[in-house]
Order: structure tokens, then C-alpha cells, then sequence
């Protein structure tokens, strides 16, 4: 009996293992056809999971998941994933940008503007990268022009000779407020241009305002911060500060 029972164990032990490799068809056909980001996290976090899954079916299921994390607006997992994928595979200009358009609705975008310059370096033709790296490089010129002139008045404070002048330039929210409404002005005379007499009468308001407050500066019941909201809502048409 016990030979008897040998060519039946071989024969079983003969036939093919079973299949151990792991089928990427949920995760992306949940990918492909579902707007449930819940269903892609749950069925494409399988397949990321497991240790038989083939790197480019990786690769997929951690674009597939991430662009599911942002959707539900959770930036922090999206962009761990991204950082897996390029763990896995650096050359991958696509998944650069759309890291880089997370850290920039993070607010960090010192790592966006690196992430769309590394995706351009892989793909100099990379239009949408070449344009978050544009808008971002201007943005960033803009904050710094800002950031030079935060807490300065419109005129130079070295050369500041009036009470007035010299009250403005010693309180930051002042000095804001004075370069708002200069800002202001030369905006509505722009706007002007073409109209002599709206120029003058623009021009000539400023002036009847800048006289005011020199001549009321100082005296009992003179509100300084008051008078310049006034003549910024005057120019503006809304509130200032």
C-alpha cells in the first residue's frame, strides 16, 4: 500500500505551484472607472501592500492612490506617495509637477519651484511644468519686491523733514497705508491718462489731502491713522485698513 501510494505523491507534487503573482487589474480599472477616491485608496493600498507587486504595477498604484488622497485633500499622503514613486523610478517628469503643484498648495514654494525646475531638466518641453515654473518664479519675485518695502512709506524716511512724515515712518501700519494710497493714486491717474481735466481734479485732490493732513498733524483731536483710511476708501471706493 505505501508504494502503491508513492506515484500518486509525485504525481501531486509534480504539478505547477500556484500562480503567487498579483493581479493590478482592481486597482486600476477603480482607478480608470471610479470617482471614489475611498474605493482606489482601499483596493490600489492592496496592491502597494504586497510584496509580490511588481515595481511598474507599484509605480501605478501610488500615482492611482495619490491622485485619490488629493482629491479628498489629504496633501500630506498624496505627497508620500509621489515621494515613493520617484523613489522607485526618479526619471518621471509628470509625477515632479504634480509634487510640485502639492507643495505650492502647501504654501512651501521653495520645494514646488525645485520639483518644476527637476521636471524641466528631465523634459525641457514640459508645458505644464514650464508654466508652474514661470507663475511660481513670478509669484516669488512679487512676495520679494513686497517683502522690500514692507513697513515703508511711499516717500524716503532718510529724507522725512515734517512731524507728520517722521510720525509715519516710526509705525509700520502707517507707512502701509501711506504707500496703499499712493499706490492708489497713481493708479486712478493711469486710468486718467487721456482725461486732462479728471487728471487735474485727481491730481489736485491729492494734494488738497496731503495739505490737510500736514497742516492738522499735531493738534487736539487730529486722528492721523483715521484721515488716511478716509482717503484710501475715498480712492478705492471700499474699506482700507
Amino acid at each position: 500500500m505505501l508504494l502503491a501510494s508513492v506515484p500518486a505523491a509525485r504525481a501531486a507534487n509534480s504539478e505547477p505551484a500556484a500562480d503567487l503573482s498579483v493581479d493590478p487589474a482592481p486597482c486600476l480599472a477603480a482607478a480608470a472607472a471610479s470617482d471614489d477616491a475611498d474605493r482606489i485608496i482601499a483596493t490600489c493600498g492592496a496592491l502597494i501592500d504586497n510584496d509580490k507587486t511588481a515595481k511598474p504595477d507599484r509605480i501605478k498604484a501610488l500615482i492611482a492612490r495619490a491622485g485619490a488622497y488629493q482629491r479628498k485633500d489629504m496633501i500630506d499622503r498624496a505627497i508620500g506617495d509621489d515621494d515613493a514613486v520617484l523613489r522607485l523610478d526618479p526619471l518621471q517628469p509628470d509625477i515632479l509637477n504634480a509634487r510640485g503643484e502639492l507643495w505650492r498648495k502647501q504654501g512651501d514654494r521653495r520645494r514646488a519651484l525645485a520639483d518644476f525646475a527637476a521636471a524641466l531638466r528631465l523634459d525641457p518641453d514640459h508645458l505644464a511644468a514650464r508654466s508652474n515654473h514661470k507663475t511660481l518664479a513670478q509669484e516669488l519675485e512679487r512676495l520679494g519686491a513686497l517683502l522690500a518695502v514692507a513697513g515703508k512709506p511711499s516717500f524716503n524716511c532718510a529724507t522725512a523733514k515734517r512731524a507728520v512724515e517722521k510720525a509715519i515712518c516710526a509705525d509700520p501700519g502707517l507707512a502701509a497705508l501711506d504707500r496703499e494710497i499712493n499706490a492708489m493714486h497713481s493708479l486712478v491717474l493711469r486710468e486718467a491718462a487721456g482725461k486732462p481735466a479728471t487728471a487735474r481734479a485727481l491730481q489736485r485732490a491729492q494734494e488738497e489731502f496731503l495739505a490737510a493732513r500736514n497742516a492738522a498733524f499735531g493738534r487736539a483731536g487730529y486722528d492721523l491713522k483715521a484721515a488716511m483710511q478716509a482717503r484710501l476708501k475715498q480712492l478705492t471706493g471700499v474699506d482700507g485698513y
